[in-house]
């Protein structure tokens, strides 16, 4: 049986750390003890009593259809984290969630809850009853979550692109857009989702690189005039290539590059025989689609400027058409010949503009071919039978050449995942051509973070010259246009816009265009006119919706000059989506971007690197982590503050992984922290404001200490301005480990423990164990707030003796360090006693490896350097604290000897670089030859169980 060791009879002489702060987070529970007072009661406490400047992060609304993912969490987080750290400057911070509310994504997951209903039977109030309803019980959900989250904002009154004052500001924003020319209807191509039946922006396409598509050669037959023209006989044909074949009905012009070069060809394929212009360098590639056995033989050539004005026949059409120079034409792919199209390409349709050639489109909103296209292709799906049809009548006419599959990137409907097909369709677009060179200049001043990101948004403003801002969809804001029933002409006014807009204002919102008789919007002048006016069906895209956002805050801002909202936070996805929209709008109405900073964070992925979504099955709900799952072995409750630091300290410019490797490593760190703090937190009990050592009166380490936070403290301040808290973090996680635990907390423990407690030494280490706490837990707050939270409560019996006794450390100054702190000079001798110390360590290793010692404060050491140095004359005038540095009972610093004339020991030997020279140092250890002190276990007794002369004076005092 092993006997119990005896207790020390020292024990309770020794001022060891004394606090309740458990080291176990046991977060899932604790945490809710201190929501409350660090979301609600301190929102509404910044903005009544930070005496600051107003700062705004302008939320960016999530669609209120479905429950929150951790991408949510990501992005809700690091706002949060923004917004804490600007109440802890003093700001007062205004932040109101919003949420998107309308929208296809809604429509559609509101008529999916019904049950044995025809969705088209439907009429357009009882769609946006359901949709309303649907959306609005989302946000209660997603509210719920984002407070549990602990986001600090004004989540009673979020706001709603479905709230009605919300809608009439939208449509001010129209109004002013229509006044100022950047808004026109055209029947033009545009995106068009067949399985959504509406037409999309740019932005709304994702595109998928393996589509698979039907590629097509065929011949179009040169009419007798034109082959004549070019020396050609009466079976010459331009060959095109074109990967929709369902486009070819409504074919109406051949293209050709100016200045490449074409080749009239003479083709022998069995006992068939023809001519074919192609582009010269294409034709290799032709030759190989021939059948075995066949020729081509070149029979002469012409620049792409002689066949302009050649006629031939649009093959499905029966129609003679004509040949137009095009320079977007390329040598890369295909013939050198293009296929157009008004009716169903964006280049195509501006070249029909340039030359006054048709638009047709024999499509209808389905997708499938209309009368139009003849009745061998009515009725039938483009992207499927009809694409098939299609092919059947070429081959059937014998305009056929080739046709194979071929595999390629194609835009599809982002929401339902299905390809989308481009069908000139009267729409209404803002003029974006007019507008993005304004735009993109008022992005000059704005702080874009990454730096990449501002190239990216660059690009996406740049490159496009139109927004499609109408939809096919009644759950939306609506166009507000009248048409004249007999001519189908528009009436958009600047005041006919005014007077709907008061109408929709003063009558409960948006839903009163579909309840209203169509006079309610009319103004007088109109209604006794002699004509009859209908409203029009369309509603606005869902990032007009969102991108009218900005003018929310035009009542709110205190800044009436420049953008109103200090930043935008948002995924990359954004850049194409409501960072463009509104930069757009804002620049159109105001003339200025929306934002004076631009964030832009990744996406999410799992710990295997794949982009987490639904389809493979690898999302993550938060609340699994917050809460853990069934089985808590193998899915603990982390609590909230866990992935909040996994958010606040990981590079978010980049994707982020999240997964159970991951949350394990941060519990590891989280658990390093508390650590920390109910170090410092048991070494401060009983400290009063009569103990604290003035700073010119402290040591030389603690003076050293106080250095170092305070370039740890503006170190995260920079990193927190520039929005890189990830490096703020990763510091305090440094200065955890290395600077705290591994060095001060080591070498203090002694004179913390075992000096009596009002010695000058103990008090001025407390001193510093003060201000790296309260500086500590205040760098910690913005990311980690239930934590923080939790420290300054078990913190209070001392702040409150300072008067630091307000109810949450959010009310504390971030940033309590003094610039007299800094002292590079001490920080460079302590870069070489650090030095030292680490030689020092190899040294005692040696020789505990070599079981002469066990603790290190067994050893003594001697240390040989040049003491003419200015390192061993900082060695010398430090000699005191260096078995404290390097934890020994005893250290002497020599003169240098030769290597045989060193004491007798375990002998390191390096060359220490400082104060910009090499010095050799040897580093000798040996076992003391004195007792351990039973009380401190320093062996500083001269005799076995005696105390050492410290311990008899401090035990000696408490008697």
């Amino acid at each position: 049986m092993t006997q119990k060791k005896p207790a020390n009879p020292y024990s309770h002489t020794l001022r060891l750390p004394k606090t309740d702060f458990p080291l176990r987070a046991d977060a899932a529970r604790r945490e809710k003890q201190f929501r409350e007072r660090c979301t609600d009661t301190l929102y509404e406490w910044q903005l009544k009593n930070n005496t600051g400047p107003q700062f705004i992060l302008h939320d960016g609304p999530p669609y209120a259809n479905g429950d929150l993912h951790i991408g949510h969490f990501m992005n809700k987080v690091l706002k949060d984290i923004i917004n804490r750290y600007q109440v802890m400057q003093g700001r007062r911070v205004l932040y109101i969630p919003g949420f998107d509310g309308h929208g296809l994504p809604i429509e559609q997951k509101a008529l999916a809850t019904l049950k044995d209903r025809e969705h088209d039977t439907l009429d357009p109030m009882e769609i946006r009853k359901i949709a309303r309803n649907f959306a609005l019980k989302a946000v209660g959900r997603q509210v719920k979550s984002f407070e549990e989250y602990a986001v600090m904002g004004d989540w009673r009154h979020p706001y709603m692109t479905l709230d009605p004052e919300y809608e009439a500001n939208q449509l001010d924003i129209f109004r002013t857009m229509v006044e100022r020319g950047f808004i026109y209807r055209q029947c033009k191509p545009v995106y068009w989702s067949p399985s959504s039946r509406t037409a999309l922006a740019e932005a709304e396409l994702e595109y998928n690189d393996n589509h698979v598509s039907t590629s097509v050669y065929v011949k179009f037959p040169l009419t007798r005039q034109s082959a004549e023209k070019i020396g050609a006989g009466r079976d010459a044909s331009l060959l095109i290539w074109t990967t929709t074949p369902w486009t070819l009905p409504a074919n109406s012009a051949a293209v050709v590059h100016p200045d490449l070069e074409y080749t009239l060809v003479q083709v022998v394929d069995g006992s068939s025989e023809y001519q074919m212009v192609v582009g010269t360098s294409r034709l290799e590639a032709v030759s190989r689609l021939l059948p075995e056995g066949s020729t081509m033989t070149s029979i002469s050539t012409f620049g792409g400027r002689d066949l302009e004005g050649l006629t031939y026949t649009s093959i499905l059409r029966d129609k003679e058409c004509k040949v137009y120079l095009a320079n977007y034409v390329t040598e890369d792919t295909g013939t050198g010949v293009v296929h157009t199209a008004p009716g169903h390409g964006k280049e195509d349709y501006e070249l029909g503009m340039a030359n006054g050639i048709e638009v047709i489109s024999p499509v209808n909103d389905l997708g499938v071919f209309t009368g139009e296209a003849g009745p061998a292709l009515e009725g039938k799906s483009v992207l499927g039978d009809g694409t098939t049809a299609a092919i059947d009548m070429l081959k059937a006419k014998g305009a056929l050449l080739y046709q194979h599959k071929l595999k390629h990137s194609y835009p599809y409907d982002w929401r339902t995942k299905q390809p989308i097909i481009q069908r000139a369709t009267p729409q209404w677009f803002a003029n974006v051509r007019e507008l993005k060179n304004t735009a993109w200049k008022s992005v000059d001043d704005v702080v874009v973070v990454p730096e990449a990101g501002r190239r990216r948004l660059k690009a996406f403003v740049t490159g496009r010259s139109e927004w499609c801002i109408s939809r096919q969809r009644v759950w939306g804001v609506p166009i507000p246009v009248l048409y004249n029933a007999r001519t189908l002409e528009p009436l958009l006014t600047s005041e006919s816009i005014s007077h709907i807009t008061q109408v929709i204002r003063t009558n409960g919102g948006s839903d009163a265009w579909w309840k209203l008789p169509v006079e309610e919007f009319l103004l007088p002048q109109y209604r006794d006119n002699g004509e009859t006016y209908i409203k029009g069906t369309d509603t606005m895209d869902v990032w007009f919706d969102s991108g009218s956002s900005w003018k929310l805050l035009e009542d709110k801002a205190e800044n009436r000059e420049g953008a109103y909202a200090d930043v935008y936070l948002e995924g990359s996805d954004q850049h194409r989506g409501w960072f463009q929209s509104s930069l757009l709008t804002s620049n159109a109405v105001r003339g200025v971007a929306p934002y004076k900073a631009l964030v832009t964070h990744g996406f999410t992925l799992d710990e295997q690197g794949r982009k987490m979504s639904k389809s493979i099955g690898n999302t993550l709900a938060p609340s699994t982590v917050i809460e853990g799952g069934k089985d808590k072995k193998k899915e603990p409750a982390y609590g909230v503050d866990l992935l909040r630091l996994l958010v606040g300290s990981t590079d978010y410019t980049q994707d982020v992984s999240f997964g159970p490797t991951v949350f394990a490593g941060f519990s590891d760190i989280i658990r390093k922290i508390r650590g920390t703090v109910r170090f410092m937190l048991g070494n401060l009990d009983g400290f009063r404001p009569d103990m604290v050592v003035p700073y010119d009166k402290m040591s030389s380490i603690d003076r050293y200490m106080l250095h170092e936070l305070y370039h740890f403290k503006q170190g995260a301040k920079q990193s927190f301005d520039r929005f890189e808290f990830f490096r703020a973090m990763q510091a305090l996680n440094n200065f955890t480990n290395t600077t705290l635990s591994a060095f001060y907390f080591d070498i203090s423990k002694d004179r913390l423990y075992a000096n009596g407690m009002d010695d000058a030494e103990r008090r001025s280490a407390q001193t510093v164990l003060y201000h790296i706490l309260i500086n500590y837990t205040t760098a910690l707050a913005p990311v980690a707030p239930h934590l923080a939270e939790e420290v300054w409560e078990f913190f209070g019996p001392v702040r409150s003796r300072f008067g630091k006794d307000s109810f949450s450390v959010f009310l504390e100054q971030w940033d309590q360090t003094s610039s007299s702190w800094n002292s590079p000079g001490l920080a460079e001798e302590w870069s070489a006693l650090r030095k030292i110390r680490g030689l020092a360590n190899k040294a005692i290793e040696a020789a505990r490896q070599e079981k002469v010692i066990g603790s290190s404060l067994e050893a003594e050491l001697d240390i040989y350097l040049p003491l003419d140095s200015r390192l061993g004359a900082l060695l010398k005038s430090h000699e005191s604290e260096l078995k404290q540095l390097c934890i020994t009972s005893a250290a002497e610093v020599h003169q240098a000897q030769p290597l045989d004339a060193l004491a007798d020991g375990y002998s390191q030997t390096e060359a220490v670089s400082a104060f910009g020279v090499d010095a050799a140092v040897n580093v000798v250890c040996r076992r003391s030859s004195l007792h351990k002190c039973p009380r401190c276990w320093n062996f500083h007794s001269d005799n076995a169980d005696s105390l050492c002369r410290r311990c008899d004076i401090v035990v000696a005092g408490l008697a």
